[in-house]
């Protein structure tokens, strides 16, 4: 495996096309287990992909940007989160809050409820005190503050991390740091007895599904990193079929236990081989069709999708006597159309700002840096 860690060429493009339709297919997991078919679609799991991917993403960037300057500009990720996260949840958020006071949705909102939101903490909020006093269907934002919390700190701690070990060893930590959340959980839950809530929603219990990510970022990256011959084609598909086992086993297996423990870290495994080959590997037929126009086209708004989708679902169900699947139907098309328009309008600008933020990296140095 040591050809698979050679040093990466710093200045690749890191736009992949199949991580676009993974992303849509995650949206579309959270909205149609949101839509009533909990019981039978992982939602959840939807989310989880979302974490491992955000990992994947984020480090392959930082990767980058260490490579052609020794250093990662804090100044210059932060930036970047904020054009990529913040407007579109704070419109979100101000058009639910207006509909809310327009008594056009129903509200019971509260001053501190609403401000955890614009503060990135809804998933402790909604751990310590439950839905009730949000913003009107904003319940999906718990995953939003995770992710904002391990901005925060990831950047720092991986350029130190990258100043001081190679790749593999970097890889190394990160598994150690994901098995010690593991065994956070199991104290949680089997010790304390702590709720479901806490272990499925606190960014210290599920971390551990960005890290997963993070780890295929600087070991074995399928786009950075020498590529893996397309030979033995057998051993990869034998290692596919396992992990999709893995996968259909977590969703199965319903003990308590088990699925607020081993089930993230057993779906954080399983993914790694599945996102390494889906980039690797995104000509075969059971990659390929991730890269068609409608599956990457849903993946390109899935952010605001993501931000969207429920309230979509809880207005038209409130609002339209008609058949379940009606109303699915209804609000996927409200919610494509409100995300198509956000990113037409503020997304693909920002994301504009984003890649200038990029592509000078380099050439200058910044005083904020790690």
């Amino acid at each position: 495996m040591r050809d698979l860690v050679k040093p990466m060429r710093a200045d690749k493009q890191t736009h992949i096309p199949s991580l676009d339709g993974i992303r849509g297919i995650a949206a579309l997991l959270v909205f149609v287990s949101h839509a009533g078919l909990d019981d039978v679609i992982p939602g959840g799991f939807g989310v989880t992909i979302f974490f491992f991917l955000s990992g994947y993403l984020i480090t392959t960037l930082l990767r980058q940007e260490f490579a052609k300057t020794e250093s990662i500009s804090l100044r210059r990720f932060y930036l970047r989160r904020v054009y990529r996260i913040l407007p579109p949840m704070y419109i979100v958020l101000a058009i639910l809050i207006l509909l809310a006071w327009a008594d056009v949705v129903p509200s019971n909102m509260e001053l501190g409820a609403v401000a955890a939101q614009f503060v990135q903490v809804t998933n402790y909020y909604l751990i310590l005190h439950g839905p009730s006093h949000l913003v009107p269907f904003t319940i999906p934002m718990w995953s939003l503050a995770i992710e904002e919390h391990f901005y925060l700190i990831f950047p720092v701690a991986f350029a130190f991390l990258l100043r001081h070990y190679d790749y593999r060893r970097v890889a190394a930590i990160f598994l150690v740091v994901c098995a010690a959340v593991l065994l956070w959980r199991c104290y949680l839950f089997m010790g304390l007895g702590v709720s479901w809530r806490y272990t499925y929603m606190a960014t210290d219990t599920r971390i551990d599904s960005l890290l997963y990510g993070c780890t295929l970022g600087v070991w074995c990256n399928p786009w950075l990193d020498r590529p893996i011959p397309d030979t033995h084609r057998r051993r990869w598909i034998l290692l596919l079929i396992l992990s999709v086992g893995l996968l259909l086993f977590t969703f199965l297996y319903r003990e308590p236990a088990f699925r607020e423990t081993f089930r993230y870290s057993i779906q954080g495994i399983a993914l790694f081989p599945i996102f390494l080959c889906a980039v690797r590997f995104h000509t075969w037929p059971i990659f390929s069709w991730l890269e068609l126009r409608l599956v990457r086209g849903l993946g390109l708004i899935s952010y605001t999708f993501y931000l969207c989708h429920f309230a979509c679902l809880r207005i038209v169900e409130e609002r339209l006597h008609a058949t379940a699947i009606v109303r699915g139907v209804v609000a996927f098309v409200l919610a494509v159309a409100f995300s198509t328009l956000m990113y037409v309008l503020i997304e693909r600008n920002l994301a504009a700002v984003r890649r200038r933020l990029h592509d000078t990296v380099g050439q200058r140095r910044l005083t904020q840096t790690v």
